[in-house]
């Protein structure tokens, strides 16, 4: 990673607004992408008392896909149609997977989400990294590709290379560059991972 090119985005970004995402001028932007209310519905939905609940959780992950800002308004409404065409069954299924992507094994949990997406040709970054973004924004990443493609190049990430498809292996070299950033900026510009993606979306 290019610490140097790092650097000179964050003092350039911190002169136009001081305090980080704190900023006043910053708020239009916040305002849109409503992360905090999002934040609050995944902590309070997909609890693990909740996940014995299938029709709650695909419910819920329906809010949270098609309240996102960050997810393509192309790819709400088949999502939506997706999760209502599901059997119990099948419910039951997306719940477990839910349930292990949060709780338990994650990267089970991120192929098993993937596994059942990917027949609708709904297995898109921005679908499968928005729920546990909002349930953890800490520490998750969420996955835009243009972003995720623009960060990898401008830091000059060697030995991480973008894939269009949904994989854990990328996923988890994408999050562990994007808590790697964390580290060597300020933390105004880091109250959650998307935040941090999105200065750096704004700089280069």
């Amino acid at each position: 990673m290019n610490l140097e090119k790092l650097k000179e985005v964050e003092s350039t970004f911190l002169m136009r607004y001081p305090l980080g995402f704190d900023d006043p001028g910053l708020v239009p932007i916040k305002k849109k992408h409503n992360v905090d209310k999002l934040i609050s519905l995944a902590q309070t939905n997909l609890t693990q008392l909740n996940c014995h609940q299938p029709h709650f959780v695909a419910k819920t992950l329906v809010d949270i896909v098609c309240r996102s800002s960050m997810v393509s308004r192309f790819e709400k409404p088949p999502f939506r149609d997706f999760i209502n065409s599901l059997d119990s069954y099948e419910k039951e299924t997306l719940t477990f997977a839910v349930k292990q992507r949060l709780y338990g094994n994650r990267r089970k949990g991120f192929d098993l989400m993937v596994g059942l997406l990917t027949p609708y040709k709904l297995a898109k970054w921005s679908i499968v990294s928005a729920m546990p973004f909002y349930f953890s924004p800490r520490r998750e990443a969420f996955v835009k590709p243009t972003t995720a493609k623009n960060i990898i190049e401008f830091l000059e990430v060697k030995d991480l290379v973008y894939s269009p498809t949904p994989s854990w292996t990328f996923y988890r070299g994408y999050r562990k560059l994007v808590m790697e950033i964390k580290k060597h900026v300020h933390r105004s510009l880091s109250p959650n991972s998307a935040a941090l993606t999105g200065f750096l979306m704004i700089s280069i």
